[in-house]
């Protein structure tokens, strides 16, 4: 079964080129967050033999011990899920001798999608365009002040729409 994602189109710089003009890219429109709980409750309803309670036990089980794998120096694979593993950021120095803890900046978690979070964009997936979150929220906002028209227009000191 496809399923449809909706997206909207914004003008952005190429992070690569920021003198080049700008282009339209697609933007993601997000519905919203799935937090533990709610995902919990959404894997019981699929027929799940367990709990709730018990599933976000785990879930929050599974958390606690993927930051003790990664921090002990592991990659940790989870299945069609994915895999994730620790980098480090770090402020160069102008020489191994000059290199210390001190130029560490952060552990960043990345991740890597496994075949279970991989789409096939012409198979998988529809597309349906609408209007961005910043649109929207100047169409309701007019609307509310009884208004007919809408100005979502960024000003020259605003970056477009964040993707």
């Amino acid at each position: 079964m496809k399923e449809t994602i909706k997206y909207s189109v914004a003008m952005r710089p190429n992070p690569l080129h920021e003198n080049d003009p700008k282009k339209a890219y697609a933007t993601f429109q997000t519905n919203g967050t799935v937090n533990l709980e709610e995902l919990s409750e959404h894997i019981h309803k699929h027929g799940c033999v367990y709990s709730e309670g018990t599933i976000l036990g785990v879930l929050k089980d599974m958390v606690t011990c993927t930051r003790e794998a990664l921090l002990e120096g592991n990659y940790v694979e989870l299945g069609s899920l994915g895999k994730l593993k620790l980098t480090i950021s770090s402020r160069g120095a102008v020489s191994l001798d000059d290199f210390s803890e001190d130029n560490i900046l952060a552990l960043n978690v990345i991740f890597e999608p496994g075949k279970g979070l991989q789409w096939d964009v012409k198979k998988d997936v529809d597309f349906e365009f609408t209007i961005s979150r910043k649109a929207q929220a100047a169409a309701r906002a007019a609307a509310k002040e009884g208004r007919t028209t809408a100005d979502w227009t960024p000003k020259e000191e605003e970056e477009d729409e964040e993707p």
